[in-house]
């Protein structure tokens, strides 16, 4: 294969990360886009997301104020489970 240049094409591995196809209730959209709040502590966001370690991947979830852009607390989480979200 070296001699003829030829390589291994790989085959990606498709993760499925989000569902929206369910049947849950979707809370309404308070913000409408304006994510610059005049004080602080009135406008909290949160997101998570995914981290791959050397023992697997980890899941993040953290809250920032959108005032101020600090970090108001955090979660680490083998699984993305609700109690990664409603710890504290």
């Amino acid at each position: 294969m070296k001699r003829l240049g030829l390589e291994v094409k790989r085959k990606k591995r498709f993760v499925l990360t989000t569902d929206s196809k369910h049947k849950h209730p979707v809370a309404d959209n308070l913000l409408n886009r304006e994510f610059n709040p005049e004080a602080k502590d009135q406008v909290w966001a949160t997101d998570i997301t995914y981290i791959w370690t050397l023992q697997g991947w980890i899941y993040l979830a953290v809250v920032i104020d959108l005032y101020s852009r600090r970090v108001v607390g955090w979660s680490l989480d083998k699984k993305m489970t609700a109690a990664l979200v409603t710890r504290h």
